[in-house]
């Protein structure tokens, strides 16, 4: 949640994700979207409750991986809670975005019935 909210990451974790040369590519304002897409993707292996508000923001993000990682997680863990918001993003102008935006209301969906 706090990779989502713009906090730095930890230099151990750092160096997992992304090896000796993150922290100068990082250091770019173009790349640090990157840390917003891995703290969404975290939480689709260790989902909180508590995330909903991040995943929400994440959704509406200005980097559009950022939002199809977004939608993942809300299909993941059927986070019915941001139905409306996803709903939003089946007309985003890029394809991936709507493609997980369609998956996610679809599951939403099913877990309804």
């Amino acid at each position: 949640m706090r990779l989502m909210a713009g906090a730095d990451i930890d230099p151990v974790m750092r160096a997992v994700f992304g090896d000796q040369h993150s922290p100068a590519w990082l250091k770019s304002e173009v790349n640090r979207y990157w840390l917003r897409v891995w703290g969404a993707r975290g939480l689709l292996w260790s989902w909180d409750p508590r995330a909903v508000p991040s995943v929400r923001t994440a959704l509406g993000d200005e980097a559009w991986r950022v939002r199809e990682m977004a939608a993942k997680v809300v299909a993941r863990h059927r986070v019915d809670d941001l139905q409306p918001v996803v709903a939003g993003l089946v007309h985003d102008p890029v394809p991936r975005v709507r493609a997980a935006a369609s998956r996610a209301l679809a599951l939403l969906a099913v877990a309804d019935r």
